[in-house]
């Protein structure tokens, strides 16, 4: 485009990376008119987030795109925990998750192939990324002064662009930033970034020859001084992360490959010849105050950053990217009030403060430098660990613990109207397994009334009379769906509510008021 020119859109995504093309991605998929510009020339090359967890799978099935997935990717089927050189056994992720998720294991699936699958998926739809544009100015623009047409009278936004060829001004109802870490979006929107930066550099290398490891799985190292963890990445290559004080650190701060491969294996026995990529970086915790200022909001790094520890960033943001594209189709497709988008701060939010927390807690524990903790990581955890690894699984339940890990137990709080006391509603709704596949369903993204044992003509009925897509399944094998109820089903998969399977005038009013948003 050449210098001067000005573009109208529903959306403006800032921003091409993970959580950026995932939006993009939907808003085609769904048939909302939006621009995704990014200053990189390309995607990424280096990829810091590595794990696709069960839930970014299902969102990924959904969009057509799991097969290229598991294609191209390196399955992890265990968790391998160990102190030292020593491995304290297995936790089979499949013996953990039977029954969840049609996706029982951590997908190895590094973000540069993410990020490249969803420039594809998007060129598929008709659509490309603006490649070259990075944001130089921000202006929210009242709704009084919007301007005439659709936009009059709702706050929209002015971005100014730096292109290839000069300037250009994009006119967006909405705009998302999903610009990372450093967000100018979320800068221009004056929103504080509240956290710490912690005092230990983090290093990463995709190392090739690795030994000492388990292959397949994702291993995990402690010592009373450090931790590894390891990613496998397939042909004996892994996702080494982990790690140093600043003893470590040359006079510069900078830290040398050769002193990380000489701490591996002086503390874990693991060895490597060569690695296609390494990097340092200090890690910092830390949750955007707010995740929507009038027609802006924020996703991914630009709302949330935290510690690996967990491999469940980049997944947060690509369900963050899934769930605001499904509420800007509600709005800007289906018709729904403005006030259907303030449900994205207030469902997501929540969990990125979970994650942000957990992932501090779980970073403090490796890294505390006090004796006791010390003393713990070295001598206690070595002694009780091997037990630990065979009991925990049973004591805390695998199912809880795979679904924190795959990121398939989030709960939304909806309104007391529309969840009564249905523990399935505000959650992803559950996966039948066997021979019925409740899921595929979802691949049509639309508003859908389910019953599971229920009456078919009353289901039929109720769908009907509030104009929605319609499914009978046969009774819920673990019990967790009522066949004395149906369920109205978001278009991201989420249950919106529950009521009564017989049919009543006007439909059930818990649907009527999710579908009013």
């Amino acid at each position: 485009m050449a210098g001067g020119g000005e573009l109208e859109t529903d959306v403006l995504v800032v921003g091409a990376g993970p959580s950026g093309l995932m939006l993009a991605v939907v808003l085609a998929r769904l048939g909302v008119d939006a621009i995704i510009v990014d200053g990189k020339a390309g995607p990424t090359r280096e990829s810091r987030a590595l794990a696709v967890q069960a839930r970014t799978m299902e969102v990924y099935d959904q969009l057509g795109l799991v097969d290229r997935v598991l294609a191209e990717r390196s399955p992890a089927t265990a968790v391998v925990p160990g102190a030292g050189s020593r491995p304290f056994g297995r936790v089979e992720l499949r013996g953990i998750g039977e029954g969840v998720s049609p996706y029982l294991e951590v997908t190895v699936f590094e973000q540069s192939r993410n990020e490249r699958m969803l420039v594809d998926a998007l060129g598929d739809l008709g659509r490309e990324v603006r490649w070259g544009h990075r944001l130089r100015r921000l202006d929210v623009v009242a709704g009084d002064d919007a301007g005439d047409g659709e936009r009059a009278g709702a706050a929209s936004v002015i971005a100014t662009l730096d292109g290839p060829q000069g300037p250009v001004v994009v006119r967006a109802r909405y705009c998302v930033g999903a610009d990372g870490a450093h967000s100018p979006v979320r800068e221009a929107l004056d929103v504080p970034f509240e956290g710490v930066t912690n005092e230990h550099s983090f290093y990463v290398t995709d190392a090739a020859g690795v030994t000492g490891l388990v292959d397949g799985a994702i291993n995990i190292r402690i010592t009373a001084e450090h931790f590894l963890l390891g990613f496998p990445m397939g042909a004996s290559r892994m996702r080494l992360l982990g790690v140093v004080r600043d003893r470590d650190l040359d006079e510069a701060g900078e830290l040398a490959e050769d002193t990380v491969k000489h701490l591996v294996r002086r503390e874990f026995g693991v060895a490597y010849t060569d690695s296609a990529w390494f990097s340092q970086y200090r890690l910092h915790h830390r949750l955007a105050k707010r995740f929507r200022v009038g027609p802006c909001f924020l996703v991914g790094d630009a709302a949330h950053i935290h510690s690996p520890v967990g491999a469940q960033g980049m997944n947060t943001g690509l369900q963050e990217a899934h769930n605001l594209a499904c509420a800007f189709a509600d709005v800007l497709v289906r018709g729904m009030p403005d006030a259907r988008l303030d449900r994205y701060e207030a469902e997501r939010r929540p969990v990125g403060r979970i994650l942000v927390d957990m992932t501090d807690r779980m970073f403090g524990v490796v890294t505390a430098g006090g004796r006791l903790a010390r003393f713990v990581r070295g001598r206690v955890v070595p002694i009780i660990g091997p037990v630990a690894v065979r009991l925990l699984p049973r004591l805390i339940g695998g199912r809880r613990v795979f679904g924190y890990l795959s990121q398939t137990r989030i709960h939304y709080r909806m309104s007391p109207r529309t969840s009564g006391r249905d523990p399935v509603v505000g959650r992803r709704l559950p996966w039948l397994g066997g021979d019925v596949d409740n899921f595929a369903v979802l691949r049509s993204f639309t508003w859908q009334v389910h019953g599971y044992g229920a009456y078919e003509p009353e289901v039929r009925a109720i769908a009907e009379t509030l104009g929605l897509e319609w499914h009978v399944f046969p009774p819920d094998p673990e019990g967790r769906l009522d066949p004395g109820l149906v369920y109205l089903v978001r278009p991201d998969g989420f249950v919106a509510a529950a009521a009564s399977a017989r049919a009543v005038p006007g439909g059930p009013p818990a649907f009527r008021e999710q579908l009013a948003g």
